[in-house]
């Protein structure tokens, strides 16, 4: 067994936090191992311009990708949200497991409190997710989406100062950062679906690291497994990019099957697919209920607004 684990992450609060996590699941597990976290600036950090210039979400974690790959760090740690659909991981590496899933949804963050339908015409939202700006077209078509870039902290800063009038967040970061006190809403996963991945943590290492892999594994929760398999199944079949405004969202039965819907809307929530299938293989219904969504029309959609 592994002596030393050194963890590779995101510098943000919210991805220190993660790792904080996980390093005490690690030393729950295997006490007797000591556990290292590095912290590192990626280039999605850095860069304050739209994220397909950087070759979208792998953005955030490349840097991490490459010090595993280097022996820098043994354990990446990503938020599934972070890790690009359209590719697997860099060969050499595997994601070891998912660890149990957080809430899954979106909150908003009104100063003063209140809900999205209780802002004035035109009020600002502070938001760069593609899913999340199509949805509140669709729900919300008074209000109007403004791209913000940084990390929780930061933008709950700027919507103090006045820049914006709302936000949305991901309950799950919320909590990792203690400040779920700061959310006027919560959004139903019925009205807002979830993003693929969104409230999972996947820990990623090298695949001839078998003391590592080991220590990983015992950390994998099986259903929240399942359910990532289901819906990253179905954004691999949608070849989803970092401007897609793709929803999916997996939910478990006491029989062993899972309940997929998945969504891909036009920025201006005028276009609406969904598709929604059973299954007790997960691969397989990811890959059916994207499969269905091609056949309403998701590629047109889709690739409307893929970057040039």
């Amino acid at each position: 067994m592994a002596a030393i684990v050194r963890i590779g992450t995101r510098s943000s609060p919210m991805a220190m936090a993660q790792a904080e996590r996980v390093r005490a699941d690690l030393l729950r597990v295997s006490p007797d191992v000591t556990v290292e976290i590095n912290p590192m600036t990626t280039s999605g950090d850095r860069w304050t311009g739209p994220l397909s210039q950087l070759g979208g979400k792998g953005a955030f974690t490349k840097e991490v990708d490459a010090a595993i790959l280097s022996g820098e760090v043994d354990l990446g740690v990503h938020c599934v949200k972070d890790i690009p659909g359209d590719r697997p991981v860099p060969e050499g590496t595997v994601i070891a497991g998912y660890l149990t899933r957080d809430d899954v949804r979106d909150a908003v963050v009104i100063p003063g409190g209140g809900e999205l339908a209780d802002l004035p015409p035109g009020s600002r939202i502070g938001t760069s997710s593609p899913r999340r700006v199509a949805q509140l077209a669709l729900h919300w078509p008074h209000l109007r989406p403004v791209p913000i870039r940084g990390n929780a902290n930061t933008r709950l800063a700027k919507l103090d100062d006045g820049r914006f009038d709302a936000l949305l967040l991901a309950v799950a970061g919320l909590e990792r950062i203690g400040l779920t006190s700061r959310i006027s809403q919560i959004l139903s996963e019925d009205t807002m679906i979830p993003a693929v991945g969104s409230g999972t943590l996947a820990l990623q290492c090298r695949t001839d690291d078998t003391a590592t892999l080991e220590l990983a594994e015992k950390l994998a929760d099986s259903l929240t497994t399942r359910q990532t398999v289901a819906e990253r199944a179905m954004l691999r079949v949608l070849d989803g990019h970092c401007h897609s405004p793709i929803a999916g969202y997996a939910e478990p039965h006491g029989d062993g099957s899972l309940t997929l819907h998945g969504r891909v809307i036009s920025p201006d929530g005028k276009t609406v697919l969904d598709a929604t299938d059973r299954h007790t293989d997960p691969e397989a219904l990811g890959v059916a209920v994207g499969e269905a969504l091609l056949r309403q029309g998701a590629r047109e959609v889709i690739d409307a607004d893929r970057p040039a």
